[in-house]
């Protein structure tokens, strides 16, 4: 719950950051999405070390090292110092969430008890989305940004505390050696991409993104061909070549790509357009969370009658709609944050429709003595896919708000308030705290104008991405209905 609700928090904590640390557009994107990468670069190492050393001590282990980077990120004092915090956050982050999976994966043997459980998981995260915004929102209101991360550190003591009296402790009896060598191939190859894209998306042609762009496809190459001739690799390779397994994992993969860059346009629309304060935006962005609670069960419901790949489908139909609803907001006409709420609602239930069914296959399936691999495999797909969905969305927004809103901005402006302006809309309402009225007026119209265009355009291609993962799931996962229930 702390984990997932540390992204939702963040969000809420954009333009204090951005008016106390001044991010460019591509440092607020790190600030946002490093923790994930880094994240997703170990989940799969630390989930074979939960499996050799025990799930319950490295959930320990990582409640420590979680609580201190908070406490570093807390007390930030520029932009790249908390780009730093943040990946600290992700390594210690990545010990938790294939530990929680794994445990719930070996503590609940019988299929019908460890649906019910996965159920409840699945919830748990999904209401530290939920909560976090509002958390965030009233603290905010009296303290300064630094607060969204002290709020981690009591769930962290709170949690070594009971975790010795209700948690067994559980691991592999295969003695199967860490490939550590994987582990950095896997980041190695994941960072110098990630950064690469972004920076070529947000500055145009450079040879030393394009450089690092091509290392990191040539490591990716280099880490594939390892786990293909190891014994024990770090990734199941040849079992992502099936069809199903590997289809599932894609179809989860463009579920959490969509969803975060959601998350992402939302609470920036709340507080940067529509001007609410960060409590306020908070209380309105959990409102479709009455709608999004009961997508769970009523998909698990309609798999039981259709078939898992018919339901997954229908979701990813449904968030696409609620896609093309945002692409309607328009600050003149009939109530902007009305439809806001409604596009919203939709594109949640259909992606946490989806991203259930597919959490809840691929968890029973798997072995137990692999059960901590199985969780960093799932939990890779889910960060990965959020990580680059606010990377490469992100960029989009951020490029197309920097191409609208530049003509639009007063002349005369001092280099520092038109480069912040132009930018982002954080930026923008940053500078024009200290112009005089007119061009302050002058300013927040433009980039309010431009960030709606910027929106527009990113939520058109979410749509289309999540029409094509339609056809993905029918065709990757059919026939995949029977193998559940005989898995069950």
């Amino acid at each position: 719950m702390v984990v997932s609700m540390d992204v939702s928090v963040l969000f809420f904590a954009a333009p204090a950051i951005a008016a106390d640390l001044l991010p460019t557009a591509t440092q607020q994107l790190w600030i946002f999405d490093v923790y994930g990468f880094i994240l997703a670069g170990l989940l799969l190492t630390m989930g074979a070390v939960g499996d050799r050393i025990g799930r319950r001590r490295l959930l320990m282990i990582g409640s420590v090292g979680f609580a201190l980077s908070s406490l570093f990120a807390a007390y930030a004092q520029s932009a790249e110092t908390l780009i730093l915090a943040r990946g600290i956050l992700g390594i210690a982050g990545s010990t938790l969430m294939p530990s929680t999976l794994a445990l719930v994966r070996t503590m609940f043997q019988d299929p019908a008890q460890r649906t019910k459980a996965m159920a409840i998981w699945s919830a748990v995260m999904a209401g530290g989305v939920t909560v976090g915004p509002i958390i965030g929102g009233l603290l905010l209101n009296s303290f300064s940004w630094g607060s969204v991360f002290l709020i981690n550190i009591p769930a962290m003591v709170l949690l070594l505390i009971i975790a010795p009296f209700l948690l067994p402790e559980s691991r592999s009896t295969a003695k199967v050696k860490v490939d550590v060598f994987s582990s950095t191939l896997a980041l190695a190859a994941i960072l110098p991409v990630t950064y690469g894209v972004k920076t070529l998306a947000e500055d145009g042609w450079a040879i030393l993104p394009a450089a690092l762009l091509a290392a990191g496809l040539l490591i990716g190459i280099l880490f594939v061909r390892r786990q293909l001739t190891i014994s024990n690799p770090l990734l199941d390779i040849r079992a992502l070549m099936e069809r199903r397994t590997g289809g599932s994992i894609l179809v989860n993969f463009i579920a959490t790509f969509t969803l975060m860059a959601s998350s992402l346009i939302n609470t920036q629309f709340l507080q940067s357009v529509l001007g609410y304060s960060p409590f306020v935006a908070s209380l309105w962005s959990v409102a479709p969370s009455v709608v999004v609670g009961a997508a769970a069960p009523i998909a698990g419901k309609l798999s039981q009658i259709y078939g898992r790949p018919r339901v997954m489908a229908g979701g990813f139909l449904l968030s696409a709609v609620g896609f093309g609803v945002l692409t309607q907001v328009r600050l003149e006409g009939f109530s902007p944050l009305t439809v806001l709420l409604v596009g919203a609602a939709l594109v949640a239930a259909g992606i946490v429709s989806v991203m259930t069914l597919v959490t809840d296959y691929v968890v029973g399936v798997a072995p137990a003595d692999r059960a901590g691999a199985v969780g960093g495999l799932i939990e890779t797909s889910n960060e990965l896919g959020g990580a680059f969905g606010i990377a490469l969305l992100g960029c989009v927004l951020a490029a197309i708000y920097r191409h609208a809103v530049t003509p639009f901005l007063p002349s005369g402006l001092a280099p520092d308030a038109a480069q912040a302006a132009g930018q982002t809309i954080a930026g923008a309402s940053a500078a024009a705290l200290h112009l005089p009225a007119d061009a302050a007026a002058q300013i927040m119209k433009a980039s309010r104008e431009a960030f709606i265009t910027a929106m527009h355009a990113t939520c058109l291609i979410s749509a289309v991405i999540l029409l094509l993962a339609t056809a993905v799931t029918l065709g990757m996962l059919r026939e995949q209905k029977k193998a559940v229930h005989t898995a069950a």
